[in-house]
């Protein structure tokens, strides 16, 4: 019998690919998204159209802190388990709206919880960020490291989310999986994205913005390991655990920016600026634990996770110009 997987911010690049991956293997699937303009929301819409195409595929527009509209969505369609994807992001747009970061991700968050509580949803996965880490210098990070000094106000909501997890977890049995994503990148990456953003001024020969020195580093990991990952994590869900999915390989700024160069055939010009307020020197995630509980193990390299980018965004472009 296939279940009926409700994933907040179905629309978005993350919760695109899910809903893709879910509906193919015949569950089906309520994309809840309140299509926003923190980007296009034209690119969102493209986005459910593609998955109007599967069957089993529903998409609610609404919003997650709305606790009575959850309410009906629960009364009109059955509901076995959440993905909950949808949150405000970005470190840097954080620093300028905290209210609105833990409006969203927290009170967002809590009235999801409730929306389990109270119709004994039982299997639940939130998606929790590498930056609850802060500005640590000792890696790969472990799900086991004190992260209770968040470095910007995003992190701060991620850390709130995962704790509010617990609570409801101990009070009322929900099983919970919160995923640390690390450094996410793919096809349907957000415009304003780093990968995204390299490539297209790359492309058009424009320079690319280089924050600080180029020693930043990132543990950059590929669309189609963060989806299996968090798939295996809602099959798997059982008691309440915190899980990294990450590719357990870092890369130098100045690296990726040299290596989608080279992806690109173009020479690149670099644009040094000061490192910007909450941004952490680096990340690096231990897998170890995820590949123990849900089996996790990331296959896709930097290397060929940029050549697959670069395809998407050639035929992506081409398409648009059409």
């Amino acid at each position: 019998m296939s279940r009926s997987i409700l994933v907040t911010g179905g629309a978005g690049f993350i919760g695109s690919h899910v809903c893709e991956h879910l509906l193919q293997r015949g569950d089906e699937v309520i994309s809840l998204d309140n299509l926003d303009d923190y980007y296009d929301p034209a690119i969102k819409k493209a986005h459910l159209q593609h998955l109007a195409g599967f069957p089993g595929f529903t998409s609610v527009v609404g919003d997650i802190r709305d606790g009575d509209f959850l309410g009906q969505l629960a009364g009109n369609y059955r509901i076995d388990g959440i993905i909950h994807l949808a949150a405000r992001a970005g470190v840097r747009p954080s620093i300028q709206q905290p209210g609105l970061y833990v409006d969203v991700n927290l009170n967002g968050t809590t009235q999801l919880l409730e929306l389990a509580r109270n119709h004994s949803i039982d299997h639940f996965v939130f998606a929790s960020s590498s930056s609850v880490y802060g500005d640590r210098n000792e890696v790969p990070f472990h799900e086991e490291d004190p992260v209770d000094k968040p470095v910007s106000p995003y992190a701060a909501t991620k850390k709130a989310g995962e704790v509010i997890c617990h609570a409801f977890h101990h009070l009322h049995g929900i099983n919970i999986f919160c995923l640390r994503y690390f450094t996410v990148y793919g096809p349907r990456q957000r415009p304003e994205m780093a990968i995204h953003r390299f490539t297209s001024l790359i492309q058009s020969g424009q320079p690319v913005p280089m924050f600080g020195d180029g020693s930043m580093e990132r543990d950059f990991t590929y669309i189609d390991d963060i989806v299996r990952g968090t798939v295996a994590a809602l099959d798997r869900v059982n008691g309440f655990d915190i899980l990294n999915l990450g590719n357990h390989r870092s890369i130098r700024l100045d690296a990726l920016i040299e290596l989608i160069g080279q992806s690109c055939g173009k020479d690149v010009v670099v644009d040094r600026q000061p490192a910007p307020p909450g941004d952490v020197l680096k990340t690096c995630a231990s897998v170890d634990k995820a590949a123990k509980l849900i089996g996790y193990s990331p296959e896709t390299s930097i290397e060929d996770g940029i050549e697959k980018f670069i395809t998407w965004y050639n035929t992506s472009r081409n398409a648009h110009q059409r």
